[in-house]
């Protein structure tokens, strides 16, 4: 019985010494992905926000004014630390005739930082783009 438990000394502290660096790349993996999946929800909302708010405007300039202002109120709303942000609305449905069917489309895109997470052959930063068309309401008055 003495000689088998010699034998098992330190058994768990090299199954220790194996583990705890997995475990840690697993946490550093969930951790990234989760970043990245939160981050890519927060873009398609600015991104559907956007193109609704620039498709109740009347003007090609309004919308991308207020497009641009939605998208960035969104992300600073839902707290995405973005170290660039870049947003398009395409405004060329405002030169439809009254009548005719047109849409309008926001493009948001934001570089999210990954390097703070500190897991090997993980890239610094990923850039995450979404768009959403807006229909134009064919009967409403434009400038």
């Amino acid at each position: 019985m003495r000689a088998r438990a010699s034998r098992d000394e330190g058994a768990l502290s090299l199954e220790a010494m194996i583990l705890l660096p997995l475990l840690i790349l697993v946490l550093c993996l969930i951790v990234a992905f989760g970043r990245i999946q939160a981050s890519g929800n927060a873009v398609d909302t600015a991104a559907r926000n956007a193109a609704r708010a620039a498709s109740l405007e009347r003007s090609a300039g309004s919308a991308r004014a207020a497009g641009e202002r939605v998208a960035q109120d969104v992300l600073s709303q839902q707290g995405l630390p973005c170290t660039a942000v870049s947003t398009s609305i395409s405004t060329g449905g405002f030169a439809a005739r009254l009548g005719d069917p047109s849409t309008t489309t926001a493009t948001v895109s934001c570089t999210v930082r990954l390097s703070d997470i500190g897991m090997p052959g993980l890239p610094g930063s990923k850039t995450i783009r979404a768009n959403f068309t807006s229909p134009i309401d064919a009967y409403r008055q434009r400038n």
